[in-house]
């Protein structure tokens, strides 16, 4: 019984450990919330041949899901919102994945980012937009 139970707790242990990392990881869907604070939509964020990527998969105003991108330049132009890729070729560089693109679907302009878990909370995530020396960072969270 005392193997069984050595071999339970083992288990158990590498089920935890496992769950940590997931836990750590920014790949997963994500709440963009407005600047009062209200959820606006979800962006799921998942590895697109190597690079991350990301796409919003669900706005939370019914009315507004059939909007399109209409300031949007190229092939992402008059594409709907909702399933639209705003995230595109991120890498991992350490703690912080870079080198990507960020798309504001509103606004239809594209910024450099940056993104990252936040070190005290791995349910918030920050997002970084650079414009020249300027940037604006957003902190989303988990969605549940």
């Amino acid at each position: 019984m005392k193997i069984n139970m050595n071999l339970f707790l083992l288990s158990l242990c590498s089920l935890f450990a496992c769950c940590g990392m997931q836990a750590q990881s920014i790949f997963g869907k994500w709440q963009v919330t407005n600047d009062a604070g209200k959820v606006n939509s979800i962006i799921e964020i998942y590895e697109n041949g190597g690079e991350v990527a990301g796409k919003v998969v669900r706005i939370m105003k019914k009315e507004d899901r059939d909007q399109t991108c209409n300031k949007c330049s190229g092939e992402l132009k008059g594409k709907p919102i909702e399933g639209l890729e705003v995230i595109s070729g991120f890498e991992k560089d350490g703690e912080e994945y870079t080198g990507g693109t960020l798309i504001d679907p509103k606004s239809g302009k594209e910024y450099k980012g940056k993104i990252w878990l936040d070190e005290d909370d791995p349910n918030k995530l920050n997002v970084r937009g650079y414009v020249a020396f300027f940037y604006k960072t957003k902190t989303w969270e988990r969605a549940k």
